[in-house]
């Protein structure tokens, strides 16, 4: 019998991958988006979430790739390095049986190690656009060779200020070049890329369906990036979790977060693709045993699990489309037992929740963390419960003439129980009850005021900026912990808030509310960064892109704080000849975003 896959055209290497993976039928987008091309066409497909995208756009490239060249063939650029990351392990899974080399490529990571990449023979490029045009400025990454060209949540990209290093990277590879376009919206500049960059592409819309997911209590919390851990374990705690997937968007995360969580002594194990079969095998064979309770997992992974029951799913990550999301939690609430599914959502990621919910048409409400005290509570209700149940199903004789000795010689009763029970609950002193803070969406008792932002979410008409908890500023005007650091663009340049917090968090990978105050004045923007990350800041990030110019970043003068008479303080600078990435098509007036 033929397998569905093999049916669109695909190799058999390609589809005995994916069938390993537990891809049994492919999606709509892969039904409409594959054949074509397979066939060397262009595509531009709309899905509200991304149904499957990854595998419609990466398995044609696979086809398409020749092995036996060691320079960039295939290029996927994508809005975030968290969906890079993603999409090259996926790439990587599907083409695991024909050897292709893939090279992740975005900002907040080290250059070298990806410069090593490109020159060990990269065949395809998973980058974010900045980063990527880093490289190709530092001729560190030629895209001469691109024959096949993806741009995956072309509209986030747009939001996230990225549309013009798109079209530099565009006009920059060959003519002859296959390119794929996928969008959730199609906006104007979306329309005019795809106008403009691609030849008689074929159009693929996939309507939204509506899903239910039965049996499964939802629900989200919302935390910082760097409280996620605390936040995951005192759940871990508090739920009654019989046995649980955690969810990580990719296997580096998955195997970092198992080490952590066994180190705690929880009964975890991670899997993902750097393992090798036969350790696969000896994991799930120690899960379905119940020596392990819980699996940190990828979606690639995820789907090839046999897994026959799940009481509770964390979406440690959360991810980015509805179908994965439905897919993950689909292993939860079978077969008629209940279920729970559990998502961590950081605040720039509230607009990935509001999409899942608009894809499942469901509600996932947002619930409050427990409480030092309430872990501390169930410690203590686990704890007497299981003495109960010793005392109530266990001979205790031996015990008994234990403590009977203990006694004898001058200990009280108490004391010998009171011992007794801290040796038995050591494991709880390897579990540290983290601190997590409060994420505070609304402040009324004061008015907004420029530069005052700290997270963003992308709503349905833009980006809007929440304001944090702050700590208090100094008398100098600087709050306590930060460091000043400047950018050479300011307001003339256009230059608003949302592009310093985008630019800053992508290039050196920290979290967008460790950026304070902002000031932007005429042609000079200062900003303020928590002090453990400034040097990060200052190494990954020492170059940035905002609204198409690029701007060097450095330590503020002691004493220029900014904000204060709004004269412009930069020195004209001389910025070079900008290198000639191909006949760019003449642009109309820019649009003001």
């Amino acid at each position: 019998m033929t397998h569905p896959f093999a049916a669109l055209g695909l190799r058999e290497d390609f589809v005995r991958a994916i069938s390993e993976l537990g891809y049994e039928q492919p999606t709509d987008i892969q039904q409409g988006a594959i054949p074509p091309l397979l066939a060397g066409r262009d595509v531009l497909g709309q899905a509200q979430t991304g149904t499957g995208k990854t595998a419609a756009f990466a398995l044609p490239m696979l086809e398409r790739l020749d092995l036996n060249e060691n320079y960039v063939q295939g290029l996927v650029l994508t809005p975030t390095r968290e969906l890079a990351l993603q999409v090259a392990e996926a790439i990587e899974q599907y083409g695991k049986y024909g050897g292709a080399k893939i090279a992740p490529i975005y900002g907040g990571s080290s250059y070298s190690k990806q410069i090593r990449q490109l020159r060990s023979g990269a065949q395809v490029v998973v980058g974010t656009p900045g980063r990527v045009i880093d490289l190709i400025e530092r001729r560190d990454l030629d895209l001469g060779g691109v024959r096949y060209v993806v741009l995956d949540e072309a509209d986030r990209m747009l939001d996230l200020g990225f549309i013009d290093d798109v079209e530099t990277i565009l006009a920059g590879t060959g003519a002859g070049r296959q390119t794929a376009l996928f969008s959730a919206t199609f906006p104007d500049d979306v329309m005019r890329l795809a106008r403009t960059y691609m030849q008689e592409p074929v159009n693929i819309r996939i309507e939204r369906k509506t899903l239910t997911v039965e049996n499964t209590e939802q629900r989200h919390y919302l935390v910082y990036e760097e409280d996620k851990l605390a936040a995951l374990t005192r759940l871990m705690e508090v739920e009654d979790v019989k046995n649980a997937l955690i969810f990580t968007r990719t296997k580096i995360g998955a195997a970092g977060l198992a080490e952590t969580l066994i180190a705690r002594g929880y009964p975890v194990e991670a899997i993902h693709g750097d393992l090798a079969q036969d350790v696969r095998e000896t994991v799930m064979r120690r899960y379905r045993q119940g020596l392990v309770t819980t699996l940190v997992a990828t979606d690639v992974m995820a789907r090839g699990l046999d897994i026959e029951s799940v009481s509770h799913v964390f979406n440690y990550d959360l991810p980015y489309d509805g179908e994965d999301y439905v897919h993950r939690i689909g292993r939860t609430g079978r077969a008629g037992r209940e279920g729970v599914a559990i998502s961590l959502v950081t605040p720039r990621e509230r607009h990935l929740i509001r999409n899942i919910e608009r894809f499942t048409r469901q509600q996932i409400p947002r619930a409050t963390l427990p409480t030092r005290d309430d872990v501390l509570a169930m410690r203590d209700t686990r704890f007497l419960s299981h003495v109960q149940h010793v005392l109530e199903t266990e001979e205790l004789e031996r015990e008994r003439d234990v403590v009977n000795q203990m006694t004898q010689v001058g200990y009280a009763l108490e004391d010998v129980a009171a011992a007794a029970m801290r040796l038995a609950r050591h494991l709880e002193g390897v579990r540290p009850i983290a601190d997590v803070r409060e994420v505070v969406t609304e402040r009324k008792d004061r008015p907004q005021r420029e530069g005052d932002y700290r997270e963003r979410d992308r709503g349905d008409r833009g980006w809007r900026y929440d304001r944090d908890s702050r700590p208090p500023r100094s008398r100098t005007g600087r709050e306590a912990g930060m460091v000043r650091l400047m950018v050479d663009l300011g307001r003339s340049d256009g230059v608003n808030p949302g592009d310093v917090v985008g630019a800053i968090a992508s290039e050196s990978g920290i979290p967008g509310k460790s950026i304070g105050a902002i000031d932007i004045e005429g042609r000079v923007t200062f900003f303020d960064v928590r002090e453990e990350h400034a040097e990060k800041v200052l190494r990954d990030a020492a170059r940035i892109n905002l609204r198409g110019q690029w701007g060097n970043v450095k330590r503020a003068p002691e004493g220029d704080l900014g904000g204060g008479d709004g004269r412009d303080r930069r020195p004209p600078r001389d910025r070079g000849p900008r290198r000639d990435f191909g006949n760019r098509p003449p642009r109309g007036p820019r649009r003001d975003r």
